[in-house]
């Protein structure tokens, strides 16, 4: 019986419910399918910090370090919105992926057929994208600071501060990320996009120059390229057009939480951050934790639910468990079973609250 470790980080928020319910749906993927999971919890965001007094306690991150992978549920919320910046739960996921060495954050973003309804684009399709997002270099990883500064602006205003951060990209950076988006558009419907803003930044000419290069090695794989302002109005109008989408850290962010909202509700949407073959990847829902939501029940947990799904596909190749789980939202879904940020009021639906579509999942796997 093949055995997996893995670090539980359940964060603030609504983040312990969504946990607890993936790990529920997680139990009952072990019992049909023959594996066995141990998991072991730690502290990182603001309950971290009331505790430690630091997002990501050393503690933390060496837990994650000797597990095999690491489940997260949301950090952060207004209660630390006075901490200083460097200290504050965010940088718990920074220093989490710094620390695992987590280059590619994946997120699908997946129409459902059941969820048309939901979704503010009243003209779509279909959708299917795999958003390939740099996670550890770029804006949020350079040189920022800023100064005084006595010099004034063309029409006479006073400069007073300046503050800047810096874009910053190595070969190195780039050829594995676009690397490995090439492999997945292999994969998939073999056809790449990278998103960048190559008329403006000399960062992103160098992308498109690696990115080129790379593509000499995936010739089945058709490469195009869009500007990242263009990209936003093309997943608009045409999002059913996109497959692989590869780009830089900020950009992918922003362009992955739009995709999401495409599909009806960022509640549905996992993710996967994965660095060197071997290493523990990061398995969270890309929304955020929802204070004002926190024990309520109105919590929806598929998002962090099919997360564990993407643990057990891509970090443990275990499919067959990974398609079960899959399938049993889907059949949920079908059945008519809705959390608030989905229900749109119809005859058919079946209102439930987090624990009931916890349990709606549980029994179709």
């Amino acid at each position: 019986m093949d055995e997996y470790k893995i670090a539980v980080i359940k964060g603030d928020g609504i983040g312990p419910e969504i946990v607890d319910s993936a790990l529920q749906v997680l139990n009952a993927a072990q019992d049909k399918f023959g594996f066995k999971v141990t998991c072991k919890e730690y502290l990182a965001g603001g309950c971290a910090i009331d505790v430690s007094g630091r997002p990501l306690p050393e503690e933390t991150l060496e837990g994650c370090k000797n597990a095999d992978a690491v489940l997260l549920g949301a950090v952060g919320g207004p209660a630390w919105d006075h901490i200083e910046p460097s200290l504050r739960p965010e940088r718990a996921l920074l220093g989490l992926r710094s620390g695992l060495g987590l280059y590619a954050n994946l997120r699908p973003a997946i129409m459902f057929e059941e969820l048309k309804d939901a979704s503010p684009v009243k003209s779509i399709d279909h959708m299917d994208i795999m958003m390939v997002r740099e996670l550890t270099g770029g804006i949020y990883f350079g040189d920022s600071d800023q100064y005084s500064c006595k010099d004034i602006l063309s029409d006479g205003t006073p400069k007073v501060r300046i503050a800047y951060d810096t874009e910053s990209y190595s070969e190195g950076e780039i050829r594995r990320i676009t690397d490995l988006a090439f492999r997945i558009a292999r994969g998939r419907s073999k056809h790449l996009t990278l998103v960048d803003k190559a008329n403006v930044l000399t960062s992103s000419r160098l992308w498109r120059e690696i990115a080129e290069d790379v593509h000499d090695d995936y010739r089945d794989v058709s490469l195009d390229y869009l500007y990242v302002d263009n990209c936003s109005m093309q997943l608009i109008s045409r999002p059913g057009d996109f497959d692989t989408i590869v780009t830089s850290n900020m950009f992918g962010d922003i362009l992955s939480d739009e995709a999401g909202q495409i599909t009806g509700s960022v509640g549905m949407l996992p993710s996967a951050s994965l660095g060197k073959p071997g290493t523990p990847g990061l398995y969270e829902p890309i929304h955020g934790s929802a204070p004002d939501i926190a024990g309520t029940g109105k919590a929806n947990p598929l998002a962090t639910i099919l997360s564990v799904a993407m643990m057990l596909r891509w970090q443990f190749g275990e499919t067959e468990a990974a398609d079960s789980i899959e399938n049993a939202v889907k059949q949920a879904l079908a059945s008519g079973y809705r959390t608030s940020d989905i229900a749109r009021g119809n005859a058919d639906e079946k209102p439930v609250d987090t624990e009931g579509m916890t349990a709606a999942v549980i029994a179709g796997i």
